[in-house]
């Protein structure tokens, strides 16, 4: 354990911002690959869906980007242009009071047959677990969506899918 004056010294070191330190290397990294995506910071895992909307790629992954374990699940976002170069654009679902946000699928929906299309653009869909475990509330499914692939809204109808078994996840559609 630290002693106290060990500790004060190491909380100066802490550093608020809005910027992400040392952004300008960040991909330079000797440890870093350089073939495939990783994450800016935080934890990764999942892949939740690659598709092609609007001339870009976009892949969505669990994220945690506050840490390296598994407890505050996101939906990450990044696009391409050509599948090896990534630009991560942030956070697309977080946690709210049905849970935090676990695996699930994301398709573009180009009939508009769920009928969230508008002015004939087809709707990017995004199926997801919400984990209710943090929350004591059942595991659900959820929808969300976007028409410009950047700006995602939460089904106002969630769940989807109430739990049918304990632990049910990870949609695929």
């Amino acid at each position: 354990f630290l002693d106290t004056a060990a500790l004060m010294m190491s909380l100066d070191l802490v550093v608020t911002s809005d910027e992400i330190w040392h952004a300008d290397s960040l991909y330079s990294e000797p440890l870093r690959g350089q073939l495939h995506f990783s994450t800016a910071r935080g934890r990764s895992n999942d892949p939740n869906g690659l598709v092609f909307y609007r001339g870009e790629y976009h892949l969505f992954y669990q994220h945690n980007p506050y840490g390296w374990s598994g407890g505050n699940q996101h939906w990450g976002h990044a696009v391409s242009d050509d599948l090896v170069h990534w630009r991560e654009i942030g956070e697309t679902l977080y946690p709210d009071d049905t849970g935090t946000m676990y695996s699930g699928s994301g398709v573009v929906d180009w009939k508009n047959t769920s009928g969230l299309g508008k002015d004939g653009k087809p709707p990017l869909v995004l199926f997801y677990t919400a984990c209710g475990q943090m929350v004591k509330k059942p595991w659900v499914q959820g929808l969300a969506y976007s028409l410009d692939g950047r700006d995602f809204t939460k089904f106002p109808g969630n769940p989807v899918v109430n739990q049918v078994a304990s632990g049910n996840r990870d949609p695929k559609v």
